[in-house]
């Protein structure tokens, strides 16, 4: 077990001694900074109600109302607005400021950008071994093969939590900056499958990222497979972020089949069951996409086991 822990920390040396891998912070830091800023000074949305918070948004509705009424095609777009503030009136609840929970909520969604970064370290973890010709000297160590395989598996799944952990951190940082922030666990007002619902914003969060970091462990197991099967490092890479932006496509072509339904880009996206949301193909339920993952999941790593440990490497 020593042995494995040590293999781990010289992994993460090896990972974290690449500029790289920290470049990938810094541009995921930055965008949040961005998207932070551009908030700040474009968004409508970030007033503050006082003492006659109702009075407001009724006069509130009231404009939207008229915009409604003159703007024929995006008209719609306020029913939302509308439908929101009254809720807030029917209970009674005073709408809170934005802050930097709802900052960190709203950008649950770059955790795609984390699972591009994660997918580009997974997918050379194995492969970059064959393109710098270290792989003999890896495997002439008195170490299993597949203990070597976990090892690296295990610094991708530490790699792409991190990297979560990371997002979530600085959004909250930069929101508190610029929003401020409401209190340690403060409940705000979204739209849920039976309408509007008060819910506490911490909740919510915990409930988006876990789900989005079962979708990013996935591409990652999905990646690490990729790069046990080929030896050539850009080809393993550019074919996982290949497949990771095409899978939608893929599956809202072939949608109209119902064995659509166990393709892996039809459930990855566990966000589909939560709120108003409906699933891509009808008849998809979470329990059914957990079970879909799972299989995927088990297939990925015989997958990446088989190809690491019985792969012939001498000719290499």
């Amino acid at each position: 077990m020593r042995n494995f822990f040590s293999l781990i920390n010289n992994e993460q040396i090896k990972l974290y001694s690449r500029f790289s891998t920290w470049s990938m912070y810094i541009i995921l830091a930055g965008i949040i900074l961005a998207s932070g800023l551009i908030t700040f000074f474009f968004s409508d949305g970030l007033e503050e109600y006082g003492d006659n918070w109702r009075e407001e948004l009724q006069a509130k509705n009231e404009e939207y109302l008229e915009m409604q009424a003159e703007d024929e095609v995006f008209g719609d777009l306020y029913a939302y607005d509308i439908a929101k503030n009254e809720y807030y009136l029917e209970n009674d609840i005073k709408p809170l400021s934005y802050d930097a929970w709802q900052f960190a909520l709203e950008n649950a969604g770059l955790t795609m950008l984390v699972s591009l970064f994660t997918i580009i370290v997974a997918a050379s973890i194995v492969s970059s071994e064959f393109k710098w010709g270290t792989i003999k000297l890896l495997l002439i160590r008195p170490i299993s093969r597949g203990k070597i395989l976990w090892t690296k598996y295990v610094n991708v799944l530490i790699f792409s939590i991190s990297m979560l952990i990371f997002s979530f951190l600085i959004n909250l940082i930069i929101g508190a900056i610029l929003f401020g922030i409401n209190g340690l666990s403060p409940n705000i007002v979204i739209e849920g499958a039976n309408g509007f619902e008060q819910v506490s914003v911490v909740s919510e969060i915990l409930t988006k990222y876990g789900l989005n970091m079962v979708n990013l462990i996935i591409m990652a197991t999905f990646a690490f497979m990729i790069s046990t099967l080929f030896r050539n490092n850009s080809m393993a890479i550019g074919l996982a972020i290949f497949l990771m932006f095409a899978g939608d496509i893929i599956v809202s072509f072939l949608s109209k089949y119902d064995w659509a339904k166990f393709i892996l880009f039809a459930n990855t996206n566990l966000n589909q069951y939560m709120g108003n949301q409906s699933p891509v193909i009808d008849g998809m339920t979470l329990g059914f996409s957990i079970t879909v993952l799972v299989v995927y999941y088990i297939i990925f790593l015989l997958v990446s086991w088989l190809s690491f440990t019985r792969r012939d490497v001498a000719g290499h």
